[in-house]
């Protein structure tokens, strides 16, 4: 791997090798002194990294700028089963259900639940 250094000839190291550094260390067992002169990276740096990965929970799913994350609650009982195999049962709060056998339904019940409302927390 080829690292880029600074104007004041630091090396550069890209996010995604500091996390792969960090989850190494973890699962090593070493000490962070011992590892860090390991890998070839001064001690204070990377003890930061390590602090950054704990202070920052990694961000997982949607990207930056896409709508806000709405979720849904689904339900199967086990012991009905609903028509077909494999079908799923939207039920709501209503008590109306409709069920779904493939999934080229699925974009159509999307539709008609955010035609009646339903896209907003009940």
């Amino acid at each position: 791997m080829i690292l880029k250094t600074d104007s004041r000839g630091l090396v550069r190291t890209p996010p995604e090798r500091r996390e792969a550094l960090v989850a190494e260390f973890e699962r090593s067992g070493l000490s962070a002194t011992k590892f860090s002169a390991m890998v070839g990276v001064r001690y204070q740096t990377f003890a930061t990294w390590v602090q950054q990965g704990k202070a920052q929970p990694r961000r997982v799913g949607r990207p930056r700028g896409s709508k806000s994350l709405r979720l849904v609650e689904a339900v199967r009982d086990a012991p009905q089963r609903v028509p077909g195999d494999g079908a799923l049962r939207i039920t709501l709060p209503g008590g109306a259900a409709f069920d779904l056998s493939e999934c080229s339904q699925v974009a159509l019940a999307a539709q008609l639940l955010k035609a009646m409302g339903c896209g907003t927390p009940c």
